[in-house]
């Protein structure tokens, strides 16, 4: 337990049990936990007609008391743009 102690942001992953979205709620003292979701194929528009993708849910709980709304969704787009481009920034040494 003492490698627990002093974290600032937990992940927590029920994906692995078949979950596609969830709400994370923060253990204080914590300022966020970040949840994520099962992995999916889904139906998307394109140029030919249809495409199937895999798609990944990101559920970010946080404190406002501490982070700022607006700090928390630059995160959320950072995240899923590494996410999207992960094989690129691997490749990049990111």
């Amino acid at each position: 337990m003492s490698d627990l102690r002093g974290g600032t942001v937990t992940v927590t992953n029920l994906g692995v049990l078949g979950v596609d979205s969830f709400t994370p709620v923060i253990n204080p003292p914590e300022v966020a936990i970040l949840g994520v979701g099962r992995i999916r194929e889904r139906a998307r528009p394109a140029e030919d007609g249809v495409e199937f993708r895999r798609q990944l849910t990101l559920d970010l709980s946080f404190d406002h008391r501490v982070v700022d709304g607006a700090d928390a969704a630059r995160f959320l787009e950072s995240l899923a743009e590494y996410v999207e481009n992960a094989t690129q920034h691997a490749a990049d040494g990111e």
